[in-house]
């Protein structure tokens, strides 16, 4: 069995075929080029998906679905209905693929999703049933499996973590509401939070890292409190009890097998991952459970949304 993934980024447009076992056979991607209009950028999803089946050694014949994963919010019918970074207003994706790349089941979801389903199935998760997937990048993404189904809602807007408020009229978020997660826990908020530290604590090694790197990063608070920087070391430990109220109250809600965690921060590793767990087993609501909800890494990268997208049609 092959199925083609599909994933539309703001910069990139991937297209992979993937076989029965979760693996990415052939792969061919253009840049997104925006601001286009949906069918120039349809016309590039048809393109770059029939040049990876073409490297696959594989015919159109041979791909028995293909799953779109897409920023914004996608309804039952196949149509992306807003997603802002590529100006889509009702967008009928499912229906333009069809067109075409010929008459084959087509299956389209939100790509925070499809990045879930991916590790859940082909990556940390393990074939997990009850899951949840974290991506702590520009914002915080999410996505929510349970019963090996990806949770959307009635209105397929579902698993929105990130919109979650931690802090009762905190920090504005971008969508419009403050004090949400999102505000606090994506590697935007550390960036925030370290430019604000490094001006109360001109002394502090991280005005030389940001320098030697060019600019005030994720990894800028790390590296000082690896070096014992006292305004690090409060960056670092403030940042993770950010993190750690989201995922309490996720494993709280949900009580999922694994909680995997994406983007660029999971590269800190153990660093995050061990205080992540200390704070989740001090307060979880089900401190007396023999079982507890693992944190890991994500193991796919940027592959995670591609799988995840190529086997909508198989779960």
């Amino acid at each position: 069995m092959y199925t083609i993934g599909i994933d539309l980024g703001g910069t990139n447009i991937v297209a992979s075929v993937v076989d029965d076992k979760y693996s990415i056979v052939a792969t061919s991607k253009t840049p997104t080029a925006m601001p286009r209009t949906p069918e120039e950028i349809f016309d590039d999803i048809a393109r770059v998906s029939a040049e990876a089946v073409e490297k696959a050694g594989l015919t159109m014949d041979d791909i028995d679905s293909i799953g779109l994963g897409t920023p914004g919010t996608v309804n039952a019918d196949g149509v992306i209905e807003y997603a802002n970074n590529l100006n889509f207003d009702h967008v009928p994706a499912k229906d333009m693929i069809v067109e075409r790349l010929g008459d084959k089941p087509v299956f389209i979801e939100n790509d925070a999703n499809c990045a879930a389903l991916g590790e859940a199935y082909a990556g940390c998760g393990n074939g997990a049933k009850d899951f949840v997937a974290i991506t702590l990048g520009t914002g915080v993404g999410s996505g929510i499996i349970v019963d090996g189904k990806i949770v959307s809602g009635v209105n397929h807007a579902g698993g929105e973590c990130g919109h979650m408020v931690i802090i009762y009229d905190g920090e504005d978020c971008t969508c419009g509401r403050k004090g949400c997660w999102e505000a606090y826990a994506s590697a935007t908020a550390l960036i925030r939070q370290t430019q604000k530290a490094m001006e109360e604590y001109p002394e502090s090694v991280m005005h030389e890292l940001a320098a030697e790197e060019g600019k005030v990063s994720g990894r800028t608070a790390f590296d000082a409190m690896r070096r014992g920087d006292i305004a690090g070391i409060k960056v670092v430990d403030r940042y993770i009890k950010y993190i750690s109220c989201g995922l309490i109250n996720i494993v709280n809600a949900l009580q999922p097998e694994i909680i995997c965690i994406g983007g660029g921060i999971c590269n800190e590793g153990e660093t995050l991952l061990r205080p992540l767990r200390r704070y989740v087993e001090a307060e979880r609501y089900s401190v007396y459970s023999k079982f507890q909800t693992k944190i890991v890494k994500a193991q796919l990268g940027n592959d995670a949304g591609i799988i995840g997208a190529a086997i909508l049609g198989r779960v």
